[in-house]
């Protein structure tokens, strides 16, 4: 097998299902090493829930998923890699495991089966005693009378689809299937109790995921047998890990996993709030890239746009003063807290009541909730980030004054990192932010849709190229093979629906008009929502409406203002439902919608160019996600994880090959293009990507212009491409450049390098990627 290099240069990210199993990974090796990419980089592959299109839901971490290929469709892929020179990086999943059928997770049946005596009952995280001893399972429907649809069969009880163990010796005096199911280890309940009654931690406040306690030794050893064969045995290079912010110390996670794995390529999920950052002390090369998302996304916004969009959120609002986002979220924060994820405050509160007595007017689940929403970033790692804890009581305190002596009494709690239930605050407060921010506050917030993205502050609305150029100086610096990217099977919209959207910005006024027409000719009668439809569909134009339904139902759902998941408005959704057809089959919606778009389609396409580019040879290890290097126009989950046609793509990474420079256009093979010359460069020639120097161009027009040398090459890349066509163009616009021969690996021509005009550099194109000529 051929050396792999420690760090991926690139790499390629992979959805592996059913339907796009590892073997067929594997073919697809040659077309991705051609691209340039150094690592393969795949989702999860241990046996998930059957029919999952995600891997999340690991049902049985012992064994690869069959469905996916199982362990002779990763030799096969790692074969592929190896002998191709590419290292392959592997999604794992530490936090959780599916339990939606407990026929298909042995740990988890065997604790239904045993209680509190199964081996596996110290693997999860359940609080026996809340349950009276019992684990209570949320799946009955509503009606006193639900356990009547119980029935018994063999050794099993079942309740429609859903099947559990029966204890031996609970069922032999002809007992009915009620009074069998009172006399087991577990409690079928109510599905709607679980928001405040559940006993065991759950991924989020999703019930079929429950938590894992791999901080117990044993735990870890069996829940990564296979995992670690990856490693010992070379078929994997490295590991991203899923989610750390569950665990209970995330910390010490990875330094059991370094110590496992002989200190491999790790990186991990993690989301970093404003100037976060990771912590220094975890073996951990990075993150999975969100942070230097946000960044690419805000260079290119316009802050001049600001104004105008506030007011047009503002007046959608109905509202006299702008929408701050901070109180918006510390609503969200809170409704979730005192909603889907109560069962979590109120485990809190037994923590600390568990040696504490409790009075009558019990204010510790109250002040818990308000900490929780006051919470700064996703989580502490004590006694690391003590003082986000410090600040959420400071903020706590002033939201609600009456709950400042409770405050008061359970901090020194939450900061002791040797009490549970500080251990269990951390825990939470990343699925409270995660929940009332990404999911809530996301869907509500849509004064530009491209700034509301995972990992990303929509309260910062743009950044200037000093400031970007600040912050990649300092990821080179700091963190060199943390991953960066632009699209994830996470995102909620696409790159390129992003950058199209992004282009708002500096049409503010005009956009105003073309919402105001969409509003008049197919009402809804919730604006902000509106805005949040209309922004998606022009920004992910053209789009079928089977997509744009499926978004419009969960977007307004997540949003919660006119409908919901659990008590869903059927009148508000069908009128919704008749504005996405509208765009369809009304000619003058399609007419305005279709126009817009013309009008704003090839500043997108120009944001989208520089976007990748920029990604691409930026300080980092920069991601490809399936099927991105051309338009990638998705809408959130599941919509960002359709399949992918590779059929065009190696049709048009051979037109390039063979010296085409295509147009930019729909087809998105200028995309490829710049992908392709990017990644190769970068794979062939990394001592041009050594360091990281911003480089300022000169003329009236330097603001339109982001250029950084990588220690060689030279990436040159527009923004604010509407303001820079209405105002003639780049003009005299230069960048002084090393005087020995420069090739633009994109457009094939060559500079004799000193001060160029950015007019002749970006002739073609709105991107340039100029290297060293290597003559012969």
């Amino acid at each position: 097998m051929p050396d792999i290099t420690p760090l991926p240069v690139s790499t390629y990210r992979l959805q592996i299902t059913a339907d796009f199993t590892l073997f067929h990974a594997a073919e697809l090796v040659d077309y991705v090493s051609s691209l340039g990419v150094d690592w393969v980089y795949i989702s999860p592959i241990l046996r998930s829930a059957d029919g999952s299109d995600h891997g999340y839901d690991v049902v049985d971490n012992s064994i690869i998923d069959p469905a996916r290929g199982g362990a002779e469709g990763l030799a096969a892929l790692s074969d592929a890699c190896h002998s191709a020179g590419l290292g392959l990086l592997v999604d794992i999943v530490p936090n959780h495991l599916g339990v939606a059928d407990a026929t298909q997770n042995a740990w988890w049946w065997d604790v239904l089966e045993k209680g509190r005596d199964s081996r596996y009952a110290e693997a999860f995280d359940i609080d026996w005693d809340f349950g009276g001893g019992k684990l209570r399972i949320p799946v009955l429907g509503d009606g006193p009378t639900a356990l009547d649809d119980l029935t018994i069969v063999g050794d099993e009880l079942h309740y429609f689809e859903n099947r559990y163990p029966i204890a031996p010796g609970t069922a032999d005096d002809g007992a009915s299937p009620a009074e069998v199911h009172d006399r087991q280890n577990y409690e079928l309940i109510n599905w709607r109790r679980a928001d405040s009654e559940l006993n065991y931690r759950r991924f989020f406040a999703v019930n079929t995921l429950a938590g894992v306690r791999v901080e117990v030794p044993w735990v870890f050893e069996e829940s990564h047998a296979e995992i670690l064969r990856w490693i010992r045995e070379g078929l994997a290079d490295g590991l991203r890990v899923d989610h750390p912010d569950g665990l209970a110390d995330p910390g010490g996670y990875l330094d059991t996993l370094a110590a496992a794995t002989g200190g491999t390529y790790v990186l991990v999920e993690k989301i970093l709030e404003g100037d976060e950052r990771l912590p220094a002390f975890w073996a951990a090369a990075g993150t999975t890239g969100y942070d230097a998302l946000a960044d690419i996304d805000r260079v290119l916004v316009d802050r001049f746009g600001r104004k105008r969009l506030d007011a047009i959120d503002t007046a959608l609002r109905e509202r006299v003063q702008p929408v701050e986002w901070k109180t918006l979220i510390h609503g969200t924060k809170r409704g979730i807290a005192d909603g889907i994820l109560n069962s979590e405050v109120q485990r809190l509160a037994r923590e600390y009541h568990a040696t504490r007595p409790r009075d009558e007017k019990d204010l510790v689940p109250d002040a818990v909730a308000e900490l929780l929403a006051c919470f700064p970033v996703y989580r502490s790692y004590l006694p690391s980030g003590a003082e986000h804890l410090e600040e959420a009581a400071e903020l706590a305190r002033r939201h609600r004054p009456e709950l400042a002596a409770t405050i008061d009494e359970i901090l020194p709690v939450l900061l002791d990192p040797a009490e549970p239930m500080a251990v269990r605050f951390q825990q939470t407060s990343g699925m409270v932010m995660a929940k009332g921010v990404e999911d809530t506050a996301f869907y509500r917030y849509s004064r530009l849709g491209s700034l509301t993205e995972v990992g990303a502050d929509p309260e910062e609305f743009s950044i200037g190229v000093p400031e970007f150029h600040s912050r990649q100086a300092d990821r080179q610096a700091t963190l060199p093979g943390s991953m960066t990217t632009l699209s994830t099977h996470d995102t909620k919209r696409g790159e390129d629906t992003r950058t199209r959207i992004t282009v708002l910005s500096e049409v503010p006024d005009r956009w105003e008009t073309v919402l105001g027409t969409l509003r008049e000719l197919a009402p809804l009668g919730d604006g902000p929502l509106e805005n949040l439809l209309w922004e998606a569909t022009i920004g992910a134009w053209p789009v079928s409406a089977e997509r744009l339904h499926n978004y419009a139902e969960k977007a307004s759902r997540e949003a919660g203002n006119s409908t919901n998941w659990l008590d869903p408005d059927e009148e508000f959704e069908k009128r919704m439902h008749a504005v996405i057809d509208a765009a369809f089959d009304d000619s003058r919606v399609t007419t305005v919608i279709e126009d817009f778009v013309a009008e704003i389609a090839q500043a997108g396409w120009s944001n989208s160019l520089s976007a990748k580019l920029i990604q691409l040879t930026a300080p980092g290890v920069p991601d490809v996600y399936q099927g991105s290097e051309l338009w990638e126009t998705s809408l959130v989950d599941p919509d960002n994880r359709r399949p992918v046609d590779y059929d065009i793509r190696r049709l048009y990474l051979a037109a390039v090959d063979a010296g085409a420079h295509p147009e930019i256009d729909e087809t998105g093979a200028a995309k490829l293009l710049v992908t392709a010359n990017a990644l190769r460069l970068r794979r062939d020639r990394p001592e041009l990507f050594t360091r990281y120097a911003p480089l300022e161009a000169m003329g009236e027009k330097s603001a339109h212009a982001i250029i950084f040398d990588r220690g060689g090459a030279v990436t040159i890349a527009t923004r604010l491409p509407v303001g820079l066509a209405a105002s003639g163009g780049w003009d005299d616009a230069s960048v002084m450049l090393p005087g020995h021969e420069l090739v633009d690996v994109i457009s094939g021509r060559r500079y004799p390098g000193g001060n160029l005009p950015l007019a002749d550099l970006l002739h073609k194109y709105p991107v340039a990627l100029l290297a060293p000529v290597i003559e012969g």
